[in-house]
This record gives C-alpha cells, sequence and structure tokens, in this order.
C-alpha cells in the first residue's frame, strides 16, 4: 500500500529541485546587501578616528591602554600587545584575539561612556585550561569561544553588571552570558544569544 504523505520519485525531485533554488536565491539576496546589514547592529560602532582599550588583568596585575585600530586600520603592535595580555595566563600561551571581539569591547566602552579598563576574567583558554575550569564548573563549554580567542569573561568597575549586560546584548555582536554569582559578563563574536 502506498503511504499517502510519500510522493512519487518524479515530486520528490521536484521538491529537492524547489528547495534548492530557493537555497541559491536567498543566497545571491544576501550576496548583495550590504556587508553592514549582514553583521547585526556591528554598523552602529561609533565613528571615529581611534579605537582604544583599556584592560587590566586582575590575575597578573598587568594593564594596558592601547589604541588598536587607526585611520583605517588596526594597529599590529597594540593588537599583539592585546593578544598578551588576554593570554592563557596558565598556561602562558598567546592566540590572536578576534578583531570583532575587540570591536564590541570598544562600543560596549562608548555606550557606557567608561573609559576604566576591563577587567579581564578570562580571555584567551587552551583545550587544557578549559578542560581544567570544566571540572571546576558546569557551566564551561567543552567547544567555548575562549579556545578561539573569539569570547572574553569581563568585568567593569563603576559600572553594574546588569548594565554591561545591557550594552553587550544591544551590540548584538554575539554571545552574552550573565554570571551575576561569580561577577562577570561573558561576551563572545558567535552567534547572537543570551543567557
Amino acid at each position: 500500500m502506498d503511504d499517502p504523505h510519500r510522493g512519487s520519485g518524479r515530486e520528490a525531485t521536484g521538491f529537492c529541485r524547489r528547495s534548492f533554488m530557493k537555497v541559491m536565491a536567498a543566497s545571491v539576496v544576501v550576496g548583495l546587501m550590504p556587508k553592514r546589514l549582514l553583521a547585526g547592529t556591528y554598523h552602529l560602532m561609533p565613528k571615529g578616528r581611534e579605537r582604544s582599550l583599556a584592560l587590566y588583568s586582575p590575575h597578573t596585575g598587568e594593564s594596558l591602554k592601547a589604541v588598536y585600530w587607526a585611520e583605517g586600520g588596526y594597529v599590529p603592535d597594540a593588537l599583539k600587545d592585546v593578544n598578551y595580555l588576554l593570554r592563557d595566563y596558565r598556561a602562558g600561551e598567546i592566540r590572536p584575539i578576534s578583531l570583532r571581539l575587540l570591536d564590541m569591547l570598544y562600543g560596549m566602552k562608548h555606550h557606557l561612556q567608561s573609559d576604566g579598563p576591563f577587567h579581564i576574567i578570562s580571555g584567551y583558554r587552551t583545550p587544557k585550561t578549559n578542560a581544567l575550569l570544566r571540572k571546576k564548573s558546569r557551566g564551561v563549554a567543552r567547544t567555548s569561544l575562549h579556545l578561539e580567542g573569539k569570547a572574553v569573561d569581563i568585568r567593569l568597575p563603576g559600572c553594574e553588571l546588569k548594565a554591561l549586560r545591557r550594552a553587550a546584548m544591544q551590540m548584538q555582536m554575539g554571545g552574552v552570558g550573565y554570571y551575576p554569582r561569580s561577577c562577570f559578563v561573558h561576551v563572545d563574536v558567535g552567534e547572537v544569544r543570551y543567557w
């Protein structure tokens, strides 16, 4: 007996072809859209000749204030300094930090009208460090974006944690996690999502 929910081979092929054509048409439309519209509110980044960040690591006592973008481009020496401060201090390993993540922090700083340093609770993590932290806390993801230099856990002295979270969410550039018991906000440049 024929299943009424299954079509003939010809109908199934037509469906696949139609689905494929719809996907292709959508891809063309997306490809024609201005990049700024594809990046959430990334186009709302404050305009200016320079972008700077102030960072502080409570784990190592190191601090940095750097102009990491100037005259239309990223500043390589400043990026090296940022990568160093956001290294996995437990393992001493450095990885390039996502430029989009730095821009997200800059946008948050501008939105909050703060010149104070972001306190870096966790930046880049090696797989070994991530596994160690997973043993201590259920909130650490196995495939954390910290492993790729695309996430940072922060606090900003003088700024309520809720306000910091709100600023991150308004950027709509990635994930935002709220950890009031541990007194930090997680921000990343993965998919836009909140927890």
